[in-house]
C-alpha cells in the first residue's frame, strides 16, 4: 500500500488527504437535520466531485506546463472550463433529482477549497509518509552588471 501512495503526486496526495478529512469533519454534523440520508449522499457526491476536480487539476497542470506558453494557455483555459462545468453539471443533476440534497453536495465540492487552507495539516501527513522534502536548491539571480 505503502509504494502505491508513494507513487502518487506528493501535492495531489495532500490536497486529497485534505477533501477526506473535510469530508469526515461535515459528516459529523450531517447527524443534526431530519433527512440524514439526503445530507449524508449529498455531501459524499460533493466530495467525490471534489477529489475528481483536484485530480483533473493535476492532470491539467502536468500535462499543460509541458506545453510552448501560448498552447499551454490555451490548454489550461479549456481544462478549467471543462472542469467547472463538469461541477456545474453535478450541482444540477443532484438538485433535479431530488434524492440528494444540493447543498450538502456543494458543501462537499468547496472541499476543493478548504483543503487547499488545510496544506499546513495535511503536509505533516505527508511527512510521515513521504519523509521529508527534499527541495532542490534555489538559483541565485546574478548580479546587474554595472557599468
Amino acid at each position: 500500500m505503502k509504494k502505491i501512495v508513494l507513487g502518487i503526486n506528493r501535492t495531489l496526495f495532500e490536497l486529497e488527504v485534505g477533501i477526506l478529512i473535510f469530508g469526515g469533519l461535515c459528516q459529523l454534523f450531517v447527524f443534526l437535520p431530519k433527512d440524514k440520508l439526503s445530507y449524508s449522499l449529498g455531501l459524499w457526491v460533493g466530495i467525490i466531485t471534489a477529489a475528481f476536480a483536484a485530480f483533473h487539476m493535476w492532470w491539467t497542470l502536468d500535462k499543460g506546463l509541458d506545453l510552448e506558453e501560448k498552447s499551454a494557455v490555451g490548454y489550461l483555459g479549456r481544462q478549467n472550463v471543462i472542469r467547472y462545468v463538469v461541477i456545474v453539471a453535478v450541482i444540477v443533476t443532484v438538485a433535479v433529482s431530488g434524492v440528494v440534497n444540493p447543498l450538502s453536495a456543494f458543501l462537499g465540492v468547496m472541499g476543493l477549497k478548504v483543503s487547499a487552507y488545510m496544506q499546513p495539516l495535511t503536509k505533516k501527513i505527508s511527512r510521515r509518509i513521504y519523509g521529508e522534502e527534499i527541495l532542490p536548491d534555489l538559483i541565485e539571480e546574478p548580479d546587474a552588471v554595472q557599468e
